[in-house]
């Protein structure tokens, strides 16, 4: 993944729609919940206007994967700048939304007098921004996609540390973070 900030969410989104070229049940469980996220966000507060085309061009790539897409193609659409922010813009209101929806549980999470919303403002929604836990924890739990990352801290042992997000939820797509960049693993 190209180190810009938006790793985790371009990293997470493509190996989970890859994920979906070859699994028609969980594409379908996906594709409900993403076609109810424009309103959710809506009545969020979210600008119909302003989310309307990140909406809309993720959409057409689940009517891709529908279609019959191969990964060649979904790797295209992710190579090429303007459709691959469209899909991380949608990913960070999608976690945006998730957090200031579950605004009670999140704010014990939020350092620097921030609320949830100042915070979605000032570290979710800017592109280039880099994610953390509460990223992490957020989308997964929005979408209900397991992850398991795997973090190399550069600490002593020369081990890796597991982490599962959501807890509940088997891991379908692995990630590798290095201090500041995720990476796939396959």
């Amino acid at each position: 993944m190209r180190p810009d900030g938006n790793c985790f969410f371009r990293a997470f989104t493509f190996a989970y729609l890859e994920s979906l070229l070859t699994d028609k049940q969980e594409f379908k469980r996906f594709k409900e919940i993403a076609s109810k996220t424009k309103d959710d966000l809506v009545a969020l507060g979210f600008s119909q206007f302003t989310i309307e085309d990140f909406h809309d061009t993720f959409m057409d790539v689940l009517g891709k994967i529908e279609q019959g897409m191969a990964v060649e193609d979904l790797l295209s659409i992710f190579n090429d700048q303007g459709s691959s922010d469209y899909i991380v813009v949608y990913m960070r209101l999608i976690t945006s939304g998730y957090l200031q929806k579950e605004e009670a549980f999140f704010s014990n999470f939020v350092e620097g007098g921030r609320t949830v919303k100042e915070f979605c403002h000032q570290e979710v929604e800017p592109m280039y921004k880099e994610s953390d836990h509460i990223h992490v924890i957020a989308l997964t739990l929005a979408l209900g996609v397991g992850v398991r990352v795997q973090y190399m801290d550069r600490g002593e042992g020369g081990h890796v540390n597991n982490h599962d997000f959501p807890e509940d939820k088997t891991p379908r797509i692995h990630l590798l973070y290095r201090p500041g960049h995720y990476d796939i693993l396959y």
